[in-house]
């Protein structure tokens, strides 16, 4: 074992009151207290107290989660101090960090040692243990998403211990009562911070490797003829449609020998800043003041998308900076029903008055055993949509909802949505096993909050 990053120094827990809201700002919290704990054994104490003053318990991440997942009127755990990198095991492909460590130190770290995980997301800001337990992930034709490469997990239980629990050690010691050992680690891994409180992730990593991206603009009918054969032949490949346009921006991201073509440093300051950031963020408040300007700013950004490729190590090729804020919502559906959903998402905007600034995602990711991952047990597609942070999205989002859930789609848990227990029990076949952990673990709901009683009913 090689010791990565020690993280801050340790201190004792500090807390305070104050507000906590979001990144998007579709969430606040006012919780009873606030605490800063800097150890696992920190963390079990703050859960014993919040028991003793029968105060329920959350732990936040970074905020990117938009449904208000981390939100409790009790006691909120920020992870500030549990940053460390604890260590890393070359042999075995392992790296354990501690749970509030941002994604963007450990790319950085486990780059510095010729490591790397195999596929992430699309930023780099969160926490491992809020992108994880939310279930965020990437696109991939043959990697999973975040929770698919966890090896373990360390937890503070509501009773106030802290177990391990691991793919060799899934019950972490836990029994039910007939004896039978509990599923914690699969349980767990998307878990929504319902079991306990994640403490520490250990990831399987690969050796760094290089991705070549490229980037084109394709008209909407080619993207969606070609779908099959897109996703076939390219190891992550996902895609942008501008509403109330033909266009559409292409990515395809594969692996290669190098040597490594990064973007020009005025590129990037141009096409991922200038262009993405800045005057992006300038033409969604011009089209939330004149909403009749949307389609034609969409038409000129989709045909003013210029191709470019090159290639960098992977983290920098996967994550892009996102400083516009906005809403999103984001539907996991069956791979087989992407075509079709698309087409009938595409009809929406051709019967609805709407203008619709931000461009909708699409990935793919192959399927899962991770129990509340949205890739369980199936090829998976996924459609996100997005909305200015001032713009209204209700209409927008219930109707592309409408949609997705037509076909049997699974919400991201940490993106808006409207999905109650009974839907989602219906949707995860091994649903009535999660909740079976959880009536084992937190029988008093030390963890609960009115999100997870809708999601998972009390």
């Amino acid at each position: 074992m090689q010791p990565l990053h020690n993280g801050p120094m340790r201190s004792s827990t500090d807390s305070v009151t104050a507000r906590w809201h979001n990144w998007a700002r579709t969430v606040t919290a006012r919780p009873r207290r606030i605490a800063v704990p800097g150890s696992a054994d920190e963390v079990a104490a703050e859960i014993r107290r919040a028991a003793a003053d029968e105060l329920t318990i959350r732990m936040t991440g970074t905020g990117h989660s938009f449904t208000p997942v981390a939100v409790t009127d009790g006691v909120l755990l920020r992870p500030d101090r549990l940053t460390a990198i604890r260590a890393v095991d070359v042999t075995a492909g392992t790296v354990t960090v501690e749970a509030g460590c941002p994604l963007r130190m450990l790319n950085a770290e486990l780059l510095a040692r010729g490591l790397s995980l195999a596929n992430m997301g699309d930023i780099q800001v969160q926490s491992v243990a809020g992108a994880t337990q939310t279930g965020t992930h990437g696109t991939g034709r043959d990697v999973g998403g975040m929770a698919a490469q966890i090896a373990g997990l360390e937890l503070a239980l509501a009773d106030g211990r802290v177990i391990s629990c691991s793919a060799d050690s899934p019950s972490g010691g836990i029994s039910h009562q007939d004896g039978s050992p509990a599923n914690v680690f699969d349980a767990a891994r998307v878990g929504l911070g319902a079991l306990g409180i994640v403490t520490a992730v250990t990831f399987r990593v690969v050796p760094a490797f290089l991705l070549e991206a490229r980037e084109e603009p394709m008209g909407w009918s080619q993207v969606i003829s070609s779908l099959d054969e897109l996703t076939a032949a390219n190891e992550h490949f996902e895609f942008y449609w501008f509403p109330h346009s033909e266009g559409c921006l292409t990515k395809r991201n594969n692996r290669t020998a190098g040597p490594a073509t990064p973007l020009p440093r005025w590129r990037y300051l141009l096409d991922d800043e200038f262009l993405a950031n800045s005057v992006f963020g300038v033409t969604c408040r011009l089209g939330r003041a004149m909403p009749a300007l949307i389609p034609v700013v969409n038409t000129v950004a989709a045909r003013a998308l210029g191709a470019r490729t090159y290639s960098d190590a992977a983290y920098r090729v996967f994550t892009s900076p996102r400083r516009v804020r906005f809403k999103e919502q984001e539907y996991a559906i069956p791979r087989a029903a992407l075509s079709d959903a698309l087409g009938e998402v595409r009809g929406l905007f051709q019967r609805r008055d709407w203008r619709i600034s931000f461009p909708i995602e699409v990935r793919v990711t192959p399927p899962d055993d991770v129990w509340l991952s949205t890739a369980y047990g199936r090829d998976s597609a996924y459609i996100a949509i997005h909305v200015f942070h001032s713009a209204p999205h209700e209409q927008y989002f219930a109707d592309v909802e409408a949609i997705m859930t037509s076909v049997g789609g699974r919400p991201h848990w940490g993106k808006m949505h409207t999905r109650d227990a009974a839907y989602l029990a219906a949707s995860y076949p091994r649903m009535s096993d999660f909740l079976a952990v959880r009536d084992l673990l937190d029988t008093e709901r030390r963890f609960g909050n009115d999100y997870l009683r809708r999601v998972l009913g009390s």
